[in-house]
């Protein structure tokens, strides 16, 4: 049996894991590469949400509800191992740091 859950990490304290739902990672995790740019100055969180949620299924995230929490969990995840980064504006910005 696979397992069900899968271990993340957060950029703003380095060293600590969660363990949270795989399909629900994963699905935010790949809507989120999609939709972000490849250069700075990338996409605001905002932006990047909204892009993203037409990529989701329902039966994970039915009418979006937990998306939000979804998406910076998996930002803070990205950005702790180097595949996204936060471009130097305020609000964040997002971008990808290459090729998916």
């Amino acid at each position: 049996m696979p397992d069900d859950k899968i271990e993340i990490e957060n950029v703003n304290i380095p060293g600590r894991t969660e363990r949270v739902d795989r399909a629900k990672y994963l699905a935010i995790r790949n809507a989120l590469l999609t939709v972000l740019p490849s250069k700075a100055p990338g996409l605001k969180l905002a932006d990047a949400k909204e892009a993203l949620l037409p990529l989701l299924h329902d039966d994970l995230f039915p009418q979006g509800k937990t998306a939000g929490w979804w998406l910076k969990a998996v930002q803070l995840d990205l950005e702790a191992k180097g595949i996204i980064k936060r471009a130097p504006h305020k609000p964040v910005h997002l971008y990808r740091r290459g090729p998916i």
